[in-house]
């Protein structure tokens, strides 16, 4: 059984644990055209990665706790500025419990392990 908070990560894929509910997964995909990266919520797209500059996304639809969604958008965050960066797997970890604590997310800090 999960921890009451925390995240779970599969290849891309990864759900936040909030109050022992899993949420998820959350995933990426290059779009169509391949010029952007679209953001998934269980397969659906929310959002849209366009440049640095043209960010669109919207998870109103799956009334998600406003919680998963602040996790949620960090994590992603963290994952797509570490593959855009070449980040290996120990420096996307590092990235997204930096990004974590920075906006007090502590309980949700991933195992050593988990980012890869």
């Amino acid at each position: 059984m999960p921890g009451s908070h925390g995240l779970r990560f599969e290849h891309t894929r990864f759900w936040v644990i909030h109050r022992r509910l899993e949420y998820g997964p959350f995933d990426y995909d290059w779009s169509p055209d391949l010029t952007g990266v679209e953001l998934l919520y269980q397969g659906v797209k929310f959002g849209e990665i366009c440049s640095p500059c043209e960010v669109f996304a919207d998870l109103q639809e799956f009334r998600l706790p406003t919680r998963v969604v602040h996790v949620a958008s960090i994590v992603l965050g963290c994952v797509i500025l570490g593959f855009s960066r070449g980040y290996c797997d120990r420096e996307k970890q590092a990235l997204i419990t930096q990004m974590l604590k920075e906006f007090d997310c502590h309980n949700f800090l991933p195992c050593p392990d988990e980012c890869r």
